[in-house]
């Protein structure tokens, strides 16, 4: 197997991982655990399923480390196509998993504060699950601009096809607006929704790809010409 193919389906399988922790622990598992406008029952839910509070804690834990590999292994797959663009994806992407690795810590304390009261509990734990959410929510900023350089090395390689890019550009830049929206106008969470729906069909479209069939074949053998930029004209 081509190194780049090989870079591209270890991104892809990362990337996967990613998406599927991420499904698993805050669309699947967290709705189970908080009840919103109910500290009562939010912290009935910790006490009395303790064991899936853990697993979402987890789960987040291995959201931080499927999102840190995945940054990784972009800037390998994608340095050599544009070194400052390969640069943000990896930056971005780190940065949203320390916003993550924050709200595991966060749930952390809620479970602690569920089954070891201090104060108020149920309080306590309500307020700690809303930060936890709107720490997701202001991290949509940085996982919005990832997908930028992203679709960026995609068109600039020609190693995927060129449409993918411009979905996750347009992606990112709808991921980013959805974070100011949720803010500035709380009562236009579908606009808000509808922003992100390029940058889940980018996301789910390279994921295949890269597992699929990592490059396209006729990127490999001149892999370095085709990555370089183009020369400048003399005058």
């Amino acid at each position: 197997m081509h190194p780049l193919i090989r870079t591209a389906r270890a991104t892809g399988l990362f990337y996967l991982g990613l998406a599927i922790t991420g499904a698993l622990g805050f669309l699947i598992l967290r709705p189970r655990l908080f009840a919103p406008g109910d500290a009562d029952a939010t912290l009935a839910h910790l006490v009395e399923h303790e064991l899936l509070a853990r697993v979402g804690i987890a789960l987040e834990l291995l959201i931080v480390l499927t999102q840190t590999l995945t940054a990784a292994w972009f800037y390998r797959l994608f340095r050599r196509v544009d070194a400052t663009a390969a640069a943000g994806i990896a930056a971005f992407g780190l940065v949203n998993a320390i916003v993550i690795l924050g709200s595991a810590a966060v749930l952390a304390t809620a479970l602690e504060v569920a089954v070891d009261p201090v104060g108020e509990g149920a309080a306590t734990v309500q307020l700690l699950y809303l930060v936890s959410g709107n720490l997701w929510t202001v991290g949509a900023l940085f996982f919005g601009c990832w997908l930028v350089p992203m679709g960026w090395c995609v068109l600039r390689s020609g190693w995927m096809p060129r449409p993918l890019g411009w979905v996750l550009v347009v992606g990112g830049v709808g991921y980013v607006l959805s974070a100011f929206v949720r803010y500035l106008a709380p009562g236009a969470g579908a606009v808000a929704d509808i922003l992100t729906v390029p940058a889940t069909i980018g996301e789910f479209w390279i994921v295949g790809y890269l597992l699929i069939r990592g490059v396209r074949q006729q990127a490999l053998p001149g892999v370095a010409r085709e990555a370089a930029p183009a020369p400048v004209p003399s005058a």
